[in-house]
């Protein structure tokens, strides 16, 4: 599929999620196969516009995970358009909008899914951008703000008007957060109705679940949730719309990506030891909370997942975590992921024990 002049080898896409869509994690899943675009973790306007470290940080990605969007929230057409050029002359190859985030925080800010209250000023914000660049503008929405006002399918007709170049829209409300279902007969509406590329997202959890939705007039589908429990999902959604069994995963292939999801967020902590080693001494123990936040979706459904899961909060140290990683997910490669396997919780606490111990 096509957005704008960008092509995407696969119509399956990375969501953006605020803390845990990092570089680091959208590399692994790209190297995994059947991942079409990552989209950054979303990246305040204004602080591009004023040029703050910390902003700047979230916008960073590398050459591996094009085509990258990078995701910007603000609802100031100005500064929408000044934060966009910004992007374009960071080289990414798409600028996302969001107007989906149901964080109070940033919708009192007219951004994120509040700025679905205000159609017009919606719609001004994504014009200003489209005359501001070059490469395509896209936005992602939600269902609406509440089931009172369920105004997906006008907005997107209106940003399309404005000149997106695509639109992703997740099947809840605002206010719905992420309970509930998605709607997808919503989704089905706004695709029908556009002319340009619709992805849809919500409830995705399950390889089979996106090849499914595919079947509604989507163009693509954006995975968030699923793809933090299930790494492999767009790969094996890829499988199965080639008309082929998905690929296996072992326990063994879940503990492999963890280890190299540490030693990626590690190369980073070389990086930042060059420019400011009282950052780099306390990574560590950043790395440890990026992969607790992690193990809360990866070891959901496994036997024994909870308890690791426990440990993996209680891990007093990186090489503790490392051990952990190590006794619960080594073993026979051929064992699958969802079946019985690795050491009792027990054997698991013995372990990290002897490792604190040890790093003492």
């Amino acid at each position: 599929m096509r957005i704008g002049s960008v092509n995407l080898a696969s119509p399956f896409a990375i969501a953006p999620m605020a803390g845990m869509t990092d570089s680091a994690f959208r590399r692994l899943v790209k190297r995994h196969g059947g991942c079409g675009l990552v989209v950054t973790e979303m990246v305040s306007s204004e602080g591009l516009v004023r040029g703050i470290d910390r902003t700047l940080e979230y916008a960073e990605y590398t050459e591996e995970e094009r085509p990258i969007a990078i995701q910007i929230f603000g609802g100031d057409p100005a500064k929408m358009a000044d934060a966009a050029q910004i992007v374009e002359n960071m080289g990414a190859d798409i600028v996302d909008v969001n107007m989906g985030c149901p964080v109070p925080k940033i919708a009192k800010h007219n951004a994120g899914c509040s700025l679905m209250r205000e159609p017009a000023q919606a719609a001004s914000v994504i014009r200003a951008m489209t005359k501001a660049v070059k490469i395509p503008v896209t936005v992602k929405m939600r269902a609406g703000w509440n089931d009172a006002d369920r105004n997906a399918p006008i907005l997107a007709q209106m940003v399309e008007g404005a000149g997106a170049a695509a639109v992703a829209v997740h099947g809840r409300t605002a206010e719905q957060s992420y309970s509930g279902s998605a709607d997808w007969d919503l989704v089905a509406r706004v695709a029908e109705a556009l002319t340009i590329p619709v992805f849809g997202s919500g409830d995705c959890v399950e390889p089979d679940q996106i090849v499914e939705r595919m079947r509604s007039g989507i163009e693509g589908v954006l995975v968030g949730r699923g793809v933090l429990r299930n790494p492999w999902i767009l790969a094996q959604a890829q499988d199965l719309t080639a008309g082929g069994p998905a690929r296996h995963v072992t326990l063994e292939d879940r503990g492999r990506f963890l280890l190299d999801y540490i030693d990626l967020l590690l190369e980073e902590r070389i990086r930042g030891v060059e420019a400011d080693r009282a950052w780099a001494a306390s990574h560590d123990r950043w790395v440890v909370n990026k992969l607790r936040a992690l193990g809360a979706y990866f070891t959901k459904g496994l036997d024994n997942g909870s308890h690791v899961r426990a440990l993996i909060n209680a891990s007093p140290s990186l090489a503790d975590l490392q051990q952990i990683i190590l006794q619960f997910f080594a073993g026979d490669s051929g064992r699958d992921a969802g079946c019985s396997g690795g050491p009792n919780p027990a054997e698991l606490m013995v372990g990290s024990q002897q490792v604190r111990e040890m790093t003492q």
